[in-house]
């Protein structure tokens, strides 16, 4: 049974169809990359499934087996489905710590102070984010600090699955090369994640299966090998240079 079935998923805006018909499923436990040109439908996808700030037009969403194309997006998010953005998304005016803290209790209300304290402190753990950065203000931190953070701003929700959308953005090549360790670290955690990547070396370290997007249509999914030494992909995405980041 997978843990995310995506079915049939279309959405248009006016005369231009971002994603039609789109449906792939991800299995519990594995990394599934998500590639394609600009303008494929890729962000849009992930604003479908988590209802940020859209959900689609046609198709289901199902999580678990449950639906979840109707619910609100904070109710998504409760439910274990959680997402980052492109762009580095924090609260500039409040520390590392605060930062997480209002993940942790935002995912999981109900929770006593301590119990989102500690949530909070597991999820710095995991990103390798130590104290001593506790107290400094996010608009204080370098890009790739940000994109940890955000990072573990999601993991204190106490996602299943993580959507990761161009987590290598703006990054150099040891900085990329960190991200895939932590990313790894989020996945033997029993995290489930959908990851959207133009930086292939990337994908292709982590993915267990890729799907290729093309004009908002699945042109390619599978095998990542396989999927990327499809002629089709090599024409709409690749170009003649396989290997290209």
């Amino acid at each position: 049974m997978p843990i995310l079935d995506i079915r049939n998923v279309s959405k248009s805006f006016g005369s231009l169809k971002a994603l039609d018909d789109v449906s792939f499923c991800v299995s519990a436990g594995s990394i599934f990359g998500i590639a394609g040109p600009n303008g494929s439908g890729k962000s849009t996808l992930f604003n479908t499934i988590t209802r940020i700030p859209f959900g689609p037009d046609r198709g289901e969403v199902l999580f678990e087996e449950a639906p979840l194309h109707r619910l609100p997006a904070h109710e998504i998010a409760r439910r274990g489905l959680t997402r980052t953005f492109q762009r580095e998304t924090c609260f500039d005016k409040l520390t590392v710590f605060e930062n997480v803290l209002v993940a942790a209790a935002y995912g999981k209300p109900g929770r006593t102070a301590q119990e989102h304290r500690q949530h909070a402190i597991d999820a710095l753990d995991v990103m390798e984010i130590g104290k001593a950065a506790y107290g400094r203000n996010a608009d204080e931190l370098s890009v790739f600090d940000r994109k940890c953070l955000m990072l573990a701003t999601a993991m204190a929700t106490k996602p299943r699955v993580l959507l990761l959308d161009e987590p290598a953005s703006g990054l150099t090549k040891p900085e990329i090369e960190k991200s895939i360790d932590l990313i790894r670290r989020i996945a033997e955690r029993g995290v489930t994640i959908v990851l959207i990547e133009h930086v292939l070396t990337f994908l292709m370290s982590l993915s267990q299966q890729l799907m290729v997007l093309n004009q908002g249509k699945v042109l390619a999914a599978g095998d990542p090998d396989a999927v990327i030494a499809d002629p089709r992909v090599v024409e709409a995405y690749l170009g003649t240079r396989k290997h290209d980041a």
